[in-house]
């Protein structure tokens, strides 16, 4: 597959699949932005995979084999593109042009897969602990590649790009709630629903949007200091994308701000920013990058769920 194939792959998939992260991209430099729509290209793959779509649509070309079979070919896929054997699907070529140009760790690669195998294995979660897991194997594990395609390598800023996936995903999971439990799944942790006296069962059930509300907010209350701490790494990045990942955290932040302030009515409608709004947040981005080269980040404060690292 020619590279300017790949590229167009790489484009379509990100344009369709995430118009919150689609216009931040732009703003990397040629190299880091293909190869960050490239990791996103194979991160997207592996997600409609297991869903059994094809950009968030349903695909009858996934729907004969089971999720656990989809699982294993993900992963057969995944150690073909890092073992440098030849790859036909885009997704994975894409991969591993990224793996071979950024030292990609596969263990990362496969962090990112535990996450649709607990999606897989209907994990549940009991405690808050157990869902920013889950949420480091779908986000906060993505940061960590990403950053390394920005040439991060300091374990100090890299904790903090995965903190920026924790909070993206806290997000993401306040935003989609009910749209989840309606496909048979809920991140939100068993003691918080508990605690509002909500059966798993009925997640989804309209008569249950007041005290969804109030688990939403909390959301987006434990998310602002993973936002915090994302923010003061932007100065270990370069200042092109310091200027796109301030964007990007200024888009999704006010995505939980609007989930946030909607309350019962949150998911009425799917909670995003409009074009002026992504706009005005790229100028922020930009103010937000710029101060980062004068000003020395504060420790990261020590009660954050701290990443893994091996």
């Amino acid at each position: 597959m020619s590279n300017s194939t790949l590229m167009d792959h790489a484009t379509d998939t990100m344009a369709a699949g995430s118009k919150s992260f689609a216009t931040a991209a732009k703003l990397f430099d040629a190299t880091t932005r293909r190869s960050a729509l490239m990791l996103y290209a194979w991160c997207r793959h592996c997600d409609d995979v297991i869903d059994g779509q094809a950009l968030g649509f349903p695909s009858r070309s996934q729907s004969d084999a089971t999720a656990s079979q989809r699982l294993l070919m993900l992963e057969t896929q995944t150690q073909r593109a890092f073992s440098g054997a030849p790859v036909q699907e885009p997704a994975f070529a894409a991969l591993q042009e990224v793996a071979t140009r950024h030292a990609l760790p596969a263990q990362l690669a496969f962090d990112h897969l535990e996450g649709f195998a607990m999606d897989v294995r209907e994990a549940r979660y009991e405690t808050f602990a157990d869902t920013l897991r889950y949420c480091y194997h779908v986000a906060g594990v993505v940061g960590l590649m990403m950053a390394r395609i920005m040439g991060v390598r300091d374990e100090a800023v890299l904790d903090r790009a995965c903190d920026l996936g924790l909070a993206f995903q806290l997000t993401n999971i306040a935003r989609d709630i009910v749209e989840d439990a309606e496909a048979g799944r809920c991140y939100l942790p068993a003691e918080w629903l508990a605690a509002e006296n909500i059966a798993l069962a009925h997640v989804s059930d309209p008569l249950q949007r007041e005290k969804l509300a109030r688990l939403a907010q909390r959301l987006v209350t434990e998310a602002e200091p993973y936002y915090d701490s994302a923010r003061a790494g932007l100065s270990g990045l370069p200042l092109r994308s310091a200027w796109a990942i301030a964007s990007a955290h200024g888009v999704y932040r006010e995505i939980g701000i609007k989930v946030s302030a909607a309350g019962s009515r949150a998911w009425d409608t799917r909670q995003g920013t409009s074009r002026p709004e992504k706009l005005a947040l790229l100028l922020k981005g930009a103010s937000m990058a710029l101060r980062s080269r004068a000003s020395s980040p504060l420790p990261r404060p020590s009660g954050l769920w701290q990443r893994p690292v091996r």
